[in-house]
């Protein structure tokens, strides 16, 4: 007889629910996205369905309606309540009897949750300690899979350190993104930003986006080429950026103090910036989109209305 066992229970097989099939479970076949509200409002949500969509195309899950996506995360969200919410959803390919080969037609599964964002004041004000880790990630991290295990381990390993983020760097010395952000580096003097560029080494990070677009506004110059962990260790400020936060300043780089060991200037501008733009756009009764623009997440950056 076919059997599973559930923690201690054992289960005929034939009754074992769809969940505990889900190929999500079984291999990360699947992929995922987080947004956030502000105010009771999601913010960037179009931008990040895009995002999404280009991800479940790119592993080849065909047959899902983003309509029907962004109706869910809509609906689920109103019924939270919750005004400061983080939303995270995902779809797997489907449920089935293991096997590395989906095989036959499934049927993709979807799951969301909506929970409250934590008080982060602190961290912007004070800044956050990083480490660096090796990028063990898989080579199309342009796709936002449940492939997370390297991530996982990069930031436990952070935590160890008594950092909140780990900064990947890949086997040419150069670094990649933070396990859950993209970082960059200011050039006070040269009045410079900088950050990797897009490819598959790199999520196409909405917030990412957002920063660049807001630097030349501020005077910062945009320069899109890899640094190395020296170079972010000289660098006269760091921050990182990410949807749940938005921009956060790095005071210390595998424990060498960045500028004053408090955010810098141009960080704390584009702080600003970046919040005024949300205060905005969750107020725009058309919704908090940025773009009506199409784009290649691998390879371009998408160019956003901020006015």
């Amino acid at each position: 007889m076919q059997i599973a066992m559930i923690q201690d229970k054992i289960v005929p097989f034939a009754e074992l629910e769809s969940v505990y099939l889900d190929r999500g479970t079984y291999f990360g076949d699947g992929v995922y996205e987080v947004v956030r509200s502000y105010a009771g409002r999601i913010f960037a949500l179009e931008e990040h369905l895009q995002r999404f969509s280009h991800s479940l195309s790119e592993i080849g899950i065909a047959g899902v309606d983003i309509a029907d996506v962004r109706a869910k995360v809509q609906l689920s969200f109103s019924q939270a309540g919750i005004s400061d919410a983080k939303i995270y959803f995902h779809i797997t390919r489907g449920s089935a009897v293991r096997n590395h080969a989906a095989g036959g037609k499934l049927e993709p599964n979807f799951f969301l949750t909506v929970t409250e964002i934590p008080d982060m004041r602190s961290e912007k004000e004070c800044g956050i300690a990083v480490s660096t880790h090796a990028d063990w990630r898989w080579k199309r991290c342009d796709i936002k899979s449940l492939n997370l295990l390297a991530n996982v381990l990069a930031r436990m390993d952070a935590e160890r350190k008594g950092c909140s983020e780990a900064i990947l760097v890949n086997e040419n010395g150069q670094i990649t993104e933070g396990a859950g952000s993209a970082l960059f580096a200011v050039w006070a003097g040269e009045r410079k930003v900088q950050t990797r560029g897009l490819g598959c080494e790199i999520l196409a990070s909405i917030t990412r986006q957002v920063v660049l677009q807001l630097a030349p506004a501020v005077g910062l110059e945009v320069v899109e080429e890899a640094l190395r962990p020296d170079d972010a260790k000289r660098a006269d400020e760091l921050f990182i950026a990410v949807t749940t936060k938005g921009i956060v300043g790095v005071v210390e780089f595998d424990g060498v103090k960045i500028g004053a060991g408090e955010p810098g200037e141009y960080t704390k501008i584009l702080t600003a910036e970046f919040e005024q733009l949300v205060r905005k756009k969750v107020s725009d009764p058309n919704g908090g989109a940025l773009s009506n623009t199409p784009c290649d997440f691998k390879t371009q950056n998408i160019v956003f209305r901020l006015k």
